[in-house]
């Protein structure tokens, strides 16, 4: 860990995202970042509140002359993604994470950074702890569990909080305000198979996808990067029916709102055929390659030598599950009409993976539109029950409504103008932030998304802009002096 970041300004900010990648907190595993958060504010004076899930609410009083104002919830989430290269050994439930300065950037050395959302918790800690800024009463509202399922901002009670206004730090481009996001549902199927013994004069082979750069299943769907279970499965198909490829695992993606950047498969093809095999897979890395030259130059496709396994996965469960793969939607679905250049639908086949008894397949549907959110997800079961898998969906959030009348939304663009001498943009973005969820329990909050930029979330590629942390505090600064009066 380079603790040349703590030099960095806001030097307040940095503080505590240094303090935040020292404490592993992967999602529904945050009870130390919790505790941590939970000492600040109680060191701090502050009214502190831990919730029944996790949710860590602290109060500040506004200071003197600005007890007038509207209050302002300032929202980010605890819990990180924890994706990382193959070859990194990390543990993220016991392992700090390892920044570093990169030329303008933060990044990690093989690991998610933590910056989403790190970087809006470490904002909200800075506001709490500052005695020099200006503001009306302030409340920091920490969620747990963003990125698996939602449950700190599913459970939030009303009546908790009692500000107007909500400042949600999750947003990924600076000098954007974005005021409506895409609502989301998991769906998953489950094939389950019996197992067959290896054939006598078989090799075996561990095939391997990586090199992808992933990323985030909303804010990166329309990059037309490669899906590494979608080209394990055609790979698979081919080789089955060229060489009498089997199966005896398979391990593609581990996230269900990553895009899958790399699939593991052991398999055995006949002896006689181990050879062409070999270079079959040569030849599609190079299609690969070509495939994606602009999108993912550094995807690989490698065969190895590998152990002899114990057994195959029967050959109608692959079957069912190559066509499967091979049919269920994947990426940009439709575009909105109302925002240029916004998603409006879009699907992740983000994990096909076997334990041994069964394979499931799990994949993130999103849109700005409920229905068709709805109605993609039914059409992705559907592709699931078709190859006899057991298929549902699950865990379904709404999108946020954007109000481009909103009185924040206003005043933080004249704010924003007068700061830097131009106006941000005003966005919708498609992915799932907290607010729809959040302002479907508390009706009366005028709320915004924005944030320092952020690339790469959700993979081990993934930085923080250095400039543009200084830029939003700044911002988020001003917009505290300036809260409207209540």
């Amino acid at each position: 860990m380079s603790k040349d970041i703590l030099t960095l300004k806001p030097e307040g900010m940095w503080k505590h995202f240094y303090a935040l990648t020292q404490i592993p907190r992967p999602s529904k595993k945050e009870a130390e970042a919790i505790a941590y958060l939970k000492k600040f504010g109680e060191d701090l004076g502050l009214e502190t509140i831990v919730d029944e899930v996790g949710n860590v609410i602290i109060k500040k009083p506004a200071t003197e002359g600005m007890e007038d104002r509207k209050g302002i919830i300032l929202q980010g989430h605890i819990d990180m993604v924890p994706q990382k290269n193959a070859d990194t050994d990390h543990d993220f439930e016991k392992d700090p994470i390892d920044a570093y300065i990169d030329g303008e950037w933060v990044t990690a050395k093989g690991t998610t950074l933590g910056a989403d959302n790190g970087m809006g918790v470490a904002a909200a800690m800075a506001v709490l702890e500052a005695t020099d800024l200006k503001h009306g009463p302030v409340e920091a509202l920490f969620t747990m569990d963003e990125e698996t399922g939602m449950t700190g901002a599913e459970n939030l009670k009303a009546g908790i909080l009692d500000g107007d206004i909500l400042l949600n730090m999750d947003s990924e481009d600076e000098g954007e305000l974005y005021i409506g996001c895409a609502g989301g549902v998991d769906s998953n199927g489950y094939f389950e198979y019996t197992t067959d013994a290896v054939p006598e004069a078989m090799a075996a082979f561990k095939i391997t996808v990586k090199g992808l750069k992933g990323g985030h299943s909303g804010l990166d769907i329309n990059l037309g990067r490669g899906n590494a279970n979608k080209i394990m499965n055609v790979l698979l198909m081919k080789a089955g029916e060229k060489y009498g490829l089997r199966v005896a695992d398979i391990n593609g993606g581990s996230l269900r709102n990553a895009i899958p950047r790399e699939s593991f498969v052991t398999v055995v093809v006949p002896e006689a055929s181990k050879e062409d095999f070999g270079q079959f897979v040569t030849e599609f890395n190079e299609i690969a390659q070509d495939e994606f030259s602009e999108a993912d130059p550094g995807v690989q496709v490698i065969a190895e030598a590998a152990d002899m396994p114990e057994n195959l996965i029967d050959e109608a469960t692959m079957k069912n599950l190559y066509k499967a793969v091979a049919d269920t939607p994947n990426g940009v679905i439709s575009m909105s009409e109302d925002f240029d250049g916004i998603v409006q639908t879009s699907t992740n086949l983000a994990i096909v993976k076997s334990d041994g008894k069964g394979i499931t397949m799990a994949s993130l549907q999103r849109s700005l539109v409920d229905a068709e959110r709805d109605e993609l997800a039914a059409k992705v079961r559907t592709v699931f029950e078709a190859g006899s898998a057991k298929a549902e969906s699950m865990g379904a959030y709404p999108g946020w409504k954007p109000n481009p009348e909103s009185a924040i939304l206003k005043e933080m663009q004249d704010v924003y103008n007068n700061k830097f001498g131009k106006i941000p943009e005003v966005k919708v973005i498609h992915a799932g932030l907290e607010c729809g969820i959040l302002g479907a329990t508390y009706t009366n909050w005028d709320m915004i998304s924005f944030g320092p930029t952020i690339r790469n979330p959700h993979s081990p590629d993934e930085m923080v802009n250095i400039a543009t942390v200084d830029l939003f505090w700044q911002f988020l600064v001003e917009t505290l002096a300036h809260a409207p009066a209540k």
